[in-house]
């Protein structure tokens, strides 16, 4: 069952403005990765669950945090069916985020009031999500429509909020160029924990690259 409520999640997303997102096969390791953004400031996680036995992984990350992380907020991404969905709300997912928009995925989440993110390419799918409870859209991939597109709906919708994953990178240019259009927070996977940097198991320059990050994001904002 998810330690954190839906509006919790929302609101952290919303203050931080960034969710770390990554996928490794090894425990042990992805334990040094979640505590390395931890120490770095981040808040959130999103585990993106893509391999064999991947619910067995997240499964002891979520407990790895939920004991020594305070405040970590875990999360599953790459979901594509509500089956999964059921399963890793059992894990304890705090969200639940999606590369395509699946109603049946919204169903089981808003049964426990899990925060679902679907993955939308167009104003009509981001209006069917919200009128199933989508309270922050996934933009995916987001290096296909750019800040371009968050801007062009953000003129008849402003109350819709955006969450691009895909094409969002760690330098002041790109961050700047997508919160100036109005997204609430950015998905970031290999820009922010590279392989090169997993394979170097690298985790002190992995938690200066995340306080960096979120320093960049706190600057462009105010």
């Amino acid at each position: 069952m998810a330690n954190y409520s839906r509006l919790q999640v929302i609101n952290t997303m919303q203050a931080t403005g960034m969710v770390p997102l990554f996928y490794h096969p090894d425990l042990e390791l992805g334990k040094k990765v979640v505590k390395a953004c931890y120490d770095g400031g981040a808040r959130l996680m999103e585990f993106t669950a893509r391999g064999d036995f991947s619910f067995e992984v997240f499964s002891g990350l979520n407990k790895y945090a939920m004991a020594h992380l305070p405040g970590m907020i875990m999360g599953v991404g790459s979901i594509t069916d509500a089956a999964a969905t059921s399963l890793f709300i059992q894990m304890g997912a705090n969200f639940v985020v999606t590369p395509s928009f699946r109603e049946d995925i919204a169903r089981v989440c808003n049964r426990r009031k899990v925060l679902w993110s679907p993955g939308c390419g167009s104003l009509t799918e981001i209006n069917k999500a919200e009128e199933l409870g989508c309270e922050i859209v996934k933009l995916f991939p987001g290096s296909t429509y750019g800040p371009g597109f968050v801007k062009a709906i953000k003129g008849p919708q402003p109350w819709t909020s955006v969450m691009p994953t895909g094409g969002v990178s760690t330098e002041e240019h790109n961050l700047k160029a997508w919160f100036d259009a109005g997204v609430t927070c950015v998905g970031m996977g290999s820009k922010l924990i590279s392989n090169t940097l997993l394979e170097k198991e690298d985790f002190k320059g992995l938690e200066n690259l995340v306080r960096t990050t979120l320093e960049t994001i706190a600057k462009i904002r105010n």
